[in-house]
């Protein structure tokens, strides 16, 4: 049968590195716009934004309007305040955990400036990341579903999936639920199917596409050096000049 992912998820690690940039927030909303604004034009797939911390809470309401009007499809954002750092540096990094009332406040502002009731707010869940702990993590998917929260994502550092699974156990008693997303850039060996059984709706694999180009580009790069002529990287790395140009249908 025909299988395809069945949307796009726009990350803030992958828009940054392409640019350049550190993953830490210097990528701002209005460059991410555009970028947006160049993919809505040649598909039709649902787009969930990476949304960091979502910013400061007076500006948040006009970007939901924004990513509405763009035509996106949902937004994630941490609960994290500050100078905000990959999640995946953990507590090597200086990173702090937003209160649950002002982020609280934050989906209730997004909430309330949104127009279309199928845009999506997911409150992302850093308890894990910073070493808060599992009830911390309960305890705010709880409070962000009762303030308003269309989604719960819950993340981790963890390469042993043991975290997860336990959250997911949780997470299937609460009375009221959201739909759940995961992004297994660490526990990466639990299948799709895996995820369903845990209750898991959504699996966003968050950066595998720049992940593995990279290397190849940096392998291109090392070879024409190398070699002082572009033969041996166009044989060995490179797709045909014939298939490039038609990769793209005019």
């Amino acid at each position: 049968k025909l299988k395809q992912f069945d949307g796009i998820w726009l990350s803030s690690l992958t828009v940054s590195t392409i640019m350049g940039k550190p993953d830490n927030e210097l990528v701002d909303f209005t460059t991410r716009f555009r970028v947006l604004e160049e993919i809505i034009e040649v598909t039709t797939k649902p787009i969930i934004v990476d949304g960091d911390t979502g910013g400061e809470l007076a500006h948040f309401g006009y970007r939901i309007k924004t990513l509405e009007r763009l035509g996106v499809s949902a937004i994630i954002i941490e609960d994290k305040r500050g100078y905000k750092r990959n999640s995946l540096f953990g507590t090597d990094m200086d990173q702090h955990q937003e209160s649950i009332e002002n982020f609280s406040l934050k989906i209730k502002e997004g909430k309330n400036s949104s127009i279309n009731d199928d845009f999506m707010i997911i409150g992302r869940i850093e308890s894990l990341i910073l070493k808060k702990g599992m009830d911390d993590a309960l305890t705010r998917s709880e409070a962000y579903i009762n303030a308003g929260a269309d989604g719960i994502m819950i993340h981790s550092k963890e390469y042993d999936a043991s975290e997860i699974k336990s959250f997911c156990k949780n997470y299937n008693n609460f009375s009221k639920k959201v739909p759940l997303i995961v992004v297994p850039s660490t526990f990466n060996s639990i299948t799709e199917n895996e995820f369903e059984s845990m209750g898991v709706n959504i699996v966003i694999y968050g950066n595998h596409l720049l992940r593995s180009s990279y290397p190849n580009m940096l392998k291109t790069a090392e070879l024409i050096l190398k070699s002082e002529r572009c033969k041996e990287a166009s044989d060995k790395y490179c797709m045909s000049i014939k298939d490039i140009i038609n990769l793209i249908p005019e």
